[in-house]
């Protein structure tokens, strides 16, 4: 992983961005069980479900609060932790990244398809 290599702040948010592009068109599913998938136009993220984009400032604010987050307490109880918009996307897709881990195993492979 980037972060054991020792990577700068901004190459890990670089990182992020192009996996989260590698993942565009996949379908992921929320804690509340609703499907959606999202597309990266420059600098957002549309989730099919909303009409508003997340930011990419926005991903990266969720970014290092799950990381914070999962070392502190060892996995993210919900996308409130988040602490930011469109969170409640932003989890299941950072559990696929293996950048986080949610309430379960079993939960966290419902949450993609």
């Amino acid at each position: 992983m980037a972060m054991e290599r020792g990577a700068g702040q901004a190459e890990l948010c670089e990182l992020l961005w192009e996996s989260l592009r590698d993942m565009e068109g996949r379908t992921f599913v929320t804690m509340r069980g609703l499907t959606f998938t999202y597309e990266i136009r420059g600098g957002e993220m549309f989730i099919s479900r909303k009409e508003k984009s997340i930011t990419r400032a926005s991903v990266e604010m969720a970014f290092q609060r799950a990381l914070e987050v999962e070392a502190a307490e060892g996995w993210v109880r919900g996308p409130k932790r988040l602490g930011t918009f469109g969170a409640s996307y932003l989890l299941p897709v950072f559990i696929a990244l293996g950048i986080c881990r949610g309430e379960s195993p079993e939960k966290q492979q419902k949450m993609v398809f």
